[in-house]
């Protein structure tokens, strides 16, 4: 099937909560070349498995945007949460190694109103604020519940598709979970991601 090249579709809510704005570039099926505009994410590093991660971690940053900042504010929900399997690295380095020894990083976007300078400053030490430069992404959207052998295999499928169509993945994966856990599994949008060069 061949790709619909182009589209100037721009994602910037579902379900009521603002996204991360992307054109598509190319798609076939459930795969599509995104060019994501730059953002600001709050993240933090936690250890364990992949679910126990993502849970730890959004915790942590709910209670940052629920009103956990120095002002008390509340910051208005973004998706997805994205989570990375990597090493605490440096704040200004994109995460791109998977960890052997159980490291994540859970991401929230930050609303587009905020710039980092006016981001209420986190109670928590762990938070960190960084700014991810513009970049493309081959992206594999699925439904249902992403337990760690469907990441692994939806990660494995867009990697051999990737390399099919002679584009070279530079950082990654990345998984974007949009709903909440109580959502019936066959309405959840989880997707996994890979920078381009």
């Amino acid at each position: 099937m061949p790709f619909a090249a182009g589209k100037d579709a721009m994602a910037d809510t579902y379900k009521s909560n603002e996204t991360p704005k992307y054109t598509v570039e190319r798609s076939e099926g459930d795969i599509e070349v995104r060019a994501y505009g730059p953002r600001i994410m709050a993240e933090v590093a936690v250890t364990g498995s992949q679910s126990q991660a993502v849970s730890a971690g959004f915790r942590i940053l709910a209670g940052y945007i629920f009103g956990g900042n120095d002002s008390g504010a509340k910051v208005a929900m973004t998706t997805p949460v994205t989570q990375v399997p990597g090493e605490s690295i440096a704040m200004t380095t994109p995460v791109t190694q998977m960890a052997r020894d159980g490291n994540w990083l859970v991401q929230f976007m930050m609303p587009a109103s905020f710039t980092l300078e006016s981001l209420p400053r986190a109670r928590d030490p762990a938070i960190r604020f960084v700014r991810m430069p513009a970049d493309r992404q081959v992206v594999m959207r699925f439904s249902g519940i992403a337990s760690t052998a469907t990441l692994a295999s939806k990660e494995g499928q867009l990697r051999s598709w990737a390399r099919g169509q002679a584009m070279q993945v530079t950082a990654g994966p990345f998984y974007y979970f949009y709903d909440a856990p109580w959502t019936m599994p066959w309405n959840r949008r989880n997707e996994v991601a890979f920078a381009l060069k």
